[in-house]
């Protein structure tokens, strides 16, 4: 982790601390487990508050093209910051609520979506209206990838359950500031109906 990296991610939380998950960039430990199930197959990559981008980096390594990465970013110094690093990438500085009313593509296109917002910290409204943006963006079957610091999803159950999501515990990292644990969050598999004519 580059020295300018803190700094940078240090100034952007002491601006606006409630939307800046810790005061630090996340490690490269968590970045791994982060996008662990991520690769060249994957297509298009929705990335809410990227920060300086280790998550980015991430990816890029597991061979996610950059030109597939659209990057979320609320603050305008990481945003800057972020168009300089992954210039082929597409980065727009919003608030990832807005996604809800503006779908990034014509139709739910992404493979996955990584976050690196800080839900223990964001209002049950304004979580609900960044999941409906990102499954609104993302095709059946993807996922979206979040983390906590916290003991468990910091998710309610009653969101999940009013837009018909599920969440899996992915791991847990001690090798971050502070130790941090993964989530994958998908739509609920329809019931299988059960036919009494082919059994």
């Amino acid at each position: 982790m580059a020295a300018n990296d803190t700094l940078s991610y240090l100034m952007a939380w002491a601006t606006a601390p409630l939307k800046v998950a810790s005061i630090a960039p996340s490690s490269s430990s968590l970045a791994k487990l982060m996008t662990q199930d991520l690769g060249p197959d994957t297509g298009p990559v929705l990335e809410l508050g990227a920060g300086t981008g280790p998550f980015t980096r991430a990816m890029l390594a597991r061979g996610v093209r950059e030109s597939d990465m659209t990057l979320i970013e609320f603050n305008a110094d990481l945003a800057h910051l972020l168009r300089c690093r992954f210039p082929k990438s597409r980065v727009l500085e919003m608030d990832a609520a807005e996604l809800r009313c503006k779908p990034l593509y014509e139709t739910p296109l992404a493979g996955a979506a990584i976050s690196g917002l800080p839900f223990l910290a964001i209002p049950p409204r304004q979580t609900l209206a960044i999941l409906e943006g990102v499954f609104a963006n993302v095709r059946a079957g993807g996922a979206m990838y979040i983390f906590t610091y916290g003991f468990r999803c910091p998710i309610d159950q009653s969101l999940l359950d009013r837009l018909d999501l599920e969440v899996t515990r992915v791991g847990h990292t001690f090798r971050n500031l502070p130790p941090a644990a993964v989530y994958r969050i998908t739509r609920m598999k329809p019931a299988k109906i059960y036919d009494w004519r082919f059994a």
